[in-house]
Protein backbone atom coordinates (compact mmCIF):
# COMPACT_ATOMS: atom_id res chain seq x y z
CA UNK A 1 0.00 0.00 0.00
CA UNK A 2 1.22 3.50 -0.40
CA UNK A 3 2.22 5.60 1.92
CA UNK A 4 0.54 9.29 2.84
CA UNK A 5 4.14 10.87 1.56
CA UNK A 6 4.17 8.55 -1.04
CA UNK A 7 0.45 9.48 -2.49
CA UNK A 8 1.33 13.06 -1.94
CA UNK A 9 3.97 12.02 -4.15
CA UNK A 10 2.11 10.48 -7.09
CA UNK A 11 0.04 13.82 -7.22
CA UNK A 12 2.88 16.05 -7.81
CA UNK A 13 3.59 13.80 -10.41
CA UNK A 14 0.70 14.19 -11.70
CA UNK A 15 0.73 17.58 -11.77
CA UNK A 16 4.25 18.42 -13.00
CA UNK A 17 3.28 15.76 -15.91
CA UNK A 18 0.53 18.20 -17.34
CA UNK A 19 3.39 20.60 -18.05
CA UNK A 20 4.27 18.26 -21.21
CA UNK A 21 0.51 18.11 -22.65
CA UNK A 22 0.94 20.18 -25.90
CA UNK A 23 4.35 19.01 -26.52
CA UNK A 24 5.09 15.82 -25.75
CA UNK A 25 2.99 13.89 -28.34
CA UNK A 26 3.33 10.94 -29.81
CA UNK A 27 4.70 10.06 -26.42
CA UNK A 28 3.01 10.66 -23.22
CA UNK A 29 2.93 13.49 -20.84
CA UNK A 30 4.74 12.02 -17.77
CA UNK A 31 5.50 12.94 -14.62
CA UNK A 32 8.12 10.77 -11.49
CA UNK A 33 9.06 12.06 -8.39
CA UNK A 34 11.72 10.51 -6.35
CA UNK A 35 11.27 10.23 -2.24
CA UNK A 36 14.87 9.05 -0.60
CA UNK A 37 15.11 6.89 1.90
CA UNK A 38 13.27 8.66 4.38
CA UNK A 39 10.47 9.88 2.38
CA UNK A 40 11.70 12.94 1.56
CA UNK A 41 10.77 14.64 -1.74
CA UNK A 42 15.13 14.83 -3.59
CA UNK A 43 14.01 15.04 -7.23
CA UNK A 44 11.25 15.92 -9.98
CA UNK A 45 10.45 15.42 -13.42
CA UNK A 46 8.19 15.59 -16.28
CA UNK A 47 8.83 14.47 -20.33
CA UNK A 48 8.98 17.54 -22.53
CA UNK A 49 8.94 16.34 -25.53
CA UNK A 50 9.98 12.91 -28.27
CA UNK A 51 13.81 12.49 -28.23
CA UNK A 52 14.20 14.22 -25.12
CA UNK A 53 15.03 12.65 -21.53
CA UNK A 54 11.19 10.75 -19.81
CA UNK A 55 10.44 11.93 -16.70
CA UNK A 56 12.25 8.89 -14.48
CA UNK A 57 15.62 10.11 -15.78
CA UNK A 58 14.99 13.71 -15.09
CA UNK A 59 13.98 12.98 -11.80
CA UNK A 60 16.59 11.04 -10.97
CA UNK A 61 19.39 13.66 -12.36
CA UNK A 62 17.78 15.62 -10.19
CA UNK A 63 18.23 13.10 -7.11
CA UNK A 64 21.44 12.20 -7.69
CA UNK A 65 22.67 9.90 -5.55
CA UNK A 66 19.84 10.39 -3.15
CA UNK A 67 17.51 7.72 -4.86
CA UNK A 68 19.90 4.91 -4.10
CA UNK A 69 17.20 2.90 -2.02
CA UNK A 70 14.00 5.60 -2.43
CA UNK A 71 11.19 5.25 -4.41
CA UNK A 72 10.18 6.11 -8.01
CA UNK A 73 6.81 7.24 -8.00
CA UNK A 74 5.56 7.98 -11.46
CA UNK A 75 2.55 8.50 -13.18
CA UNK A 76 2.98 5.92 -16.34
CA UNK A 77 4.69 2.45 -16.20
CA UNK A 78 8.77 2.71 -16.99
CA UNK A 79 9.48 2.16 -20.54
CA UNK A 80 10.90 -1.18 -21.59
CA UNK A 81 12.47 -0.39 -24.57
CA UNK A 82 15.59 1.22 -26.61
CA UNK A 83 14.04 4.18 -28.60
CA UNK A 84 15.56 7.87 -28.97
CA UNK A 85 16.97 7.65 -25.55
CA UNK A 86 17.16 4.70 -22.97
CA UNK A 87 14.99 2.13 -21.36
CA UNK A 88 13.56 4.00 -18.07
CA UNK A 89 13.38 0.81 -16.50
CA UNK A 90 16.98 0.33 -16.60
CA UNK A 91 17.67 4.00 -15.35
CA UNK A 92 15.80 2.92 -12.04
CA UNK A 93 16.93 -0.23 -11.65
CA UNK A 94 21.29 1.02 -12.33
CA UNK A 95 19.92 4.61 -9.61
CA UNK A 96 19.77 1.31 -6.84
CA UNK A 97 15.80 2.80 -6.28
CA UNK A 98 14.02 -0.02 -3.84
CA UNK A 99 10.69 0.80 -4.86
CA UNK A 100 8.52 1.92 -7.74
CA UNK A 101 5.14 3.62 -7.86
CA UNK A 102 3.39 4.18 -10.69
CA UNK A 103 -0.57 4.71 -11.67
CA UNK A 104 -1.09 3.91 -14.93
CA UNK A 105 0.01 0.41 -16.63
CA UNK A 106 1.79 1.14 -20.14
CA UNK A 107 -0.30 -0.49 -23.25
CA UNK A 108 2.60 0.50 -25.43
CA UNK A 109 5.55 -1.48 -23.01
CA UNK A 110 7.67 -3.71 -24.92
CA UNK A 111 8.03 -7.19 -24.08
CA UNK A 112 7.39 -8.41 -20.41
CA UNK A 113 6.97 -4.43 -19.49
CA UNK A 114 8.67 -1.99 -17.64
CA UNK A 115 6.84 -3.18 -14.38
CA UNK A 116 7.70 -7.02 -14.76
CA UNK A 117 11.72 -6.31 -15.55
CA UNK A 118 12.00 -4.29 -12.20
CA UNK A 119 10.46 -7.14 -10.31
CA UNK A 120 12.85 -9.22 -11.85
CA UNK A 121 15.47 -6.81 -10.50
CA UNK A 122 14.19 -7.46 -6.79
CA UNK A 123 12.33 -3.70 -6.69
CA UNK A 124 9.29 -3.77 -5.08
CA UNK A 125 6.44 -2.57 -7.14
CA UNK A 126 2.89 -0.89 -6.70
CA UNK A 127 0.44 -0.48 -9.27
CA UNK A 128 -2.82 1.53 -10.27
CA UNK A 129 -1.59 4.22 -7.29
CA UNK A 130 -4.07 6.92 -8.40
CA UNK A 131 -5.02 5.58 -11.22
CA UNK A 132 -8.05 7.82 -11.73
CA UNK A 133 -6.27 10.81 -11.10
CA UNK A 134 -3.65 10.45 -13.23
CA UNK A 135 -5.77 9.64 -16.08
CA UNK A 136 -6.93 13.72 -15.70
CA UNK A 137 -3.68 14.46 -18.18
CA UNK A 138 -3.35 10.87 -19.93
CA UNK A 139 -6.41 9.76 -20.31
CA UNK A 140 -6.59 12.10 -24.06
CA UNK A 141 -3.46 9.84 -24.66
CA UNK A 142 -4.91 6.57 -24.03
CA UNK A 143 -7.89 7.05 -25.68
CA UNK A 144 -5.98 7.78 -29.05
CA UNK A 145 -4.07 4.67 -28.68
CA UNK A 146 -7.22 3.06 -28.12
CA UNK A 147 -9.03 4.51 -31.00
CA UNK A 148 -6.02 5.50 -33.49
CA UNK A 149 -6.71 9.25 -34.10
CA UNK A 150 -6.67 12.03 -31.98
CA UNK A 151 -8.82 13.25 -28.55
CA UNK A 152 -10.62 15.94 -30.36
CA UNK A 153 -11.92 18.93 -28.63
CA UNK A 154 -14.65 21.34 -29.45
CA UNK A 155 -14.48 25.20 -27.87
CA UNK A 156 -17.03 27.63 -28.36
CA UNK A 157 -19.54 30.37 -26.77
CA UNK A 158 -23.04 29.96 -27.67
CA UNK A 159 -23.92 33.57 -28.35
CA UNK A 160 -21.00 34.21 -30.35
CA UNK A 161 -18.66 32.73 -33.02
CA UNK A 162 -15.54 34.34 -30.12
CA UNK A 163 -16.99 32.55 -27.20
CA UNK A 164 -13.89 32.08 -25.11
CA UNK A 165 -11.50 34.93 -24.50
CA UNK A 166 -8.31 35.47 -25.91
CA UNK A 167 -6.51 33.98 -22.58
CA UNK A 168 -9.03 31.50 -21.81
CA UNK A 169 -8.27 30.61 -25.39
CA UNK A 170 -4.25 30.40 -25.10
CA UNK A 171 -4.57 28.11 -22.33
CA UNK A 172 -6.49 25.95 -24.41
CA UNK A 173 -4.37 25.84 -27.38
CA UNK A 174 -1.24 24.99 -25.02
CA UNK A 175 -3.00 22.01 -23.90
CA UNK A 176 -3.44 20.55 -27.38
CA UNK A 177 -1.10 19.46 -30.20
CA UNK A 178 -2.99 21.05 -32.78
CA UNK A 179 -5.37 23.99 -33.23
CA UNK A 180 -7.98 24.17 -35.92
CA UNK A 181 -8.73 27.58 -36.03
CA UNK A 182 -11.89 29.39 -37.45
CA UNK A 183 -10.55 30.02 -40.55
CA UNK A 184 -9.53 26.67 -40.94
CA UNK A 185 -6.19 27.27 -40.39
CA UNK A 186 -4.02 23.97 -38.26
CA UNK A 187 -1.62 25.32 -36.47
CA UNK A 188 0.48 23.98 -33.25
CA UNK A 189 -0.84 24.34 -29.72
CA UNK A 190 2.84 25.55 -28.76
CA UNK A 191 4.38 26.90 -31.50
CA UNK A 192 7.79 25.08 -32.21
CA UNK A 193 6.62 22.96 -28.97
CA UNK A 194 7.31 19.73 -30.80
CA UNK A 195 9.88 17.35 -31.05
CA UNK A 196 11.77 17.33 -34.56
CA UNK A 197 10.85 14.61 -37.03
CA UNK A 198 8.69 13.47 -34.60
CA UNK A 199 5.67 15.57 -35.28
CA UNK A 200 4.51 17.54 -38.13
CA UNK A 201 1.68 20.29 -38.74
CA UNK A 202 -0.55 19.19 -41.75
CA UNK A 203 0.08 21.99 -44.79
CA UNK A 204 -3.16 20.71 -46.78
CA UNK A 205 -6.65 21.24 -46.37
CA UNK A 206 -8.58 18.43 -44.35
CA UNK A 207 -10.91 17.99 -47.00
CA UNK A 208 -14.69 16.98 -47.18
CA UNK A 209 -14.22 13.51 -46.06
CA UNK A 210 -14.22 12.52 -42.43
CA UNK A 211 -12.25 9.72 -42.39
CA UNK A 212 -9.39 11.11 -44.63
CA UNK A 213 -9.48 14.80 -42.05
CA UNK A 214 -8.86 12.12 -39.34
CA UNK A 215 -6.12 10.04 -41.12
CA UNK A 216 -4.61 13.64 -41.38
CA UNK A 217 -4.56 14.64 -38.26
CA UNK A 218 -3.30 11.22 -36.83
CA UNK A 219 -0.23 11.14 -39.28
CA UNK A 220 0.63 14.24 -38.34
CA UNK A 221 2.05 12.79 -34.57
CA UNK A 222 -0.94 14.41 -33.08
CA UNK A 223 -2.61 12.41 -29.88
CA UNK A 224 -4.97 16.19 -29.52
CA UNK A 225 -6.50 18.33 -31.55
CA UNK A 226 -8.45 21.58 -30.68
CA UNK A 227 -11.68 23.19 -32.98
CA UNK A 228 -12.20 26.51 -31.89
CA UNK A 229 -15.60 28.67 -32.79
CA UNK A 230 -18.87 27.34 -33.41
CA UNK A 231 -19.32 28.26 -37.13
CA UNK A 232 -15.55 26.27 -37.81
CA UNK A 233 -16.14 23.65 -40.76
CA UNK A 234 -14.20 21.39 -38.88
CA UNK A 235 -16.47 21.14 -36.17
CA UNK A 236 -19.09 19.63 -38.60
CA UNK A 237 -16.82 17.99 -40.45
CA UNK A 238 -15.32 16.18 -37.47
CA UNK A 239 -18.88 16.32 -35.65
CA UNK A 240 -18.96 12.13 -35.13
CA UNK A 241 -15.05 12.57 -33.95
CA UNK A 242 -15.67 15.15 -31.17
CA UNK A 243 -14.94 13.72 -28.16
CA UNK A 244 -15.23 16.44 -25.42
CA UNK A 245 -16.95 20.39 -26.06
CA UNK A 246 -15.93 23.29 -24.23
CA UNK A 247 -18.71 25.65 -24.03
CA UNK A 248 -18.76 29.41 -22.34
CA UNK A 249 -22.48 30.24 -21.65
CA UNK A 250 -23.62 34.02 -20.52
CA UNK A 251 -23.91 34.50 -16.79
CA UNK A 252 -26.99 35.96 -15.41
CA UNK A 253 -27.77 38.06 -11.86
CA UNK A 254 -28.55 35.97 -9.08
CA UNK A 255 -32.77 36.24 -9.85
CA UNK A 256 -33.10 36.97 -13.78
CA UNK A 257 -36.39 35.54 -15.56
CA UNK A 258 -35.64 33.37 -18.60
CA UNK A 259 -37.82 33.59 -21.64
CA UNK A 260 -34.89 32.08 -23.88
CA UNK A 261 -33.81 28.72 -24.43
CA UNK A 262 -31.78 27.73 -21.06
CA UNK A 263 -28.08 26.79 -20.67
CA UNK A 264 -28.95 23.59 -20.90
CA UNK A 265 -29.77 23.80 -24.40
CA UNK A 266 -25.88 24.61 -25.62
CA UNK A 267 -25.01 21.11 -24.44
CA UNK A 268 -24.85 19.42 -27.91
CA UNK A 269 -26.82 15.62 -28.11
CA UNK A 270 -24.65 12.64 -26.92
CA UNK A 271 -22.16 14.62 -24.66
CA UNK A 272 -23.21 14.65 -20.67
CA UNK A 273 -21.59 17.78 -17.86
CA UNK A 274 -18.37 16.53 -16.46
CA UNK A 275 -17.54 20.43 -15.03
CA UNK A 276 -19.07 23.56 -14.74
CA UNK A 277 -17.40 27.11 -13.18
CA UNK A 278 -17.14 30.23 -13.66
CA UNK A 279 -15.18 32.00 -16.40
CA UNK A 280 -15.26 35.67 -16.02
CA UNK A 281 -18.63 36.98 -16.65
CA UNK A 282 -19.72 34.11 -18.24
CA UNK A 283 -19.93 30.42 -17.57
CA UNK A 284 -18.12 27.47 -18.83
CA UNK A 285 -19.23 23.83 -19.21
CA UNK A 286 -17.15 21.13 -20.07
CA UNK A 287 -19.01 17.84 -21.54
CA UNK A 288 -17.52 14.35 -22.45
CA UNK A 289 -19.21 12.34 -25.62
CA UNK A 290 -21.05 9.37 -23.57
CA UNK A 291 -20.56 5.96 -24.50
CA UNK A 292 -22.23 2.78 -24.40
CA UNK A 293 -21.13 1.88 -21.46
CA UNK A 294 -22.01 5.01 -19.60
Amino acid sequence: MATPNELTAMRRAIAISAQGLGTTSPNPPVGCVILDRDGVPVGEGYHLRKGDHHAEVNALTAAGERAEGGTAVVTLEPCNHHGRTPPCRQALIDAKVSRVLMAVMDPTSRGEGGAVVLEQAGIEIERGVLEQEALLVLGPWLHSLSTGRPHITWAYGVDTDEGHSNQALTELRRRHDLVIRRDGTIEEGVPGGHGADSFRVPLPALGDEPGKALHVLTESGARTVLIEGRSNEAARLLADAVDRVIIDVPGTRPSFSLTGPGAESAVPGGFCLSDVKPSGYRVRLTAERVTQDQ
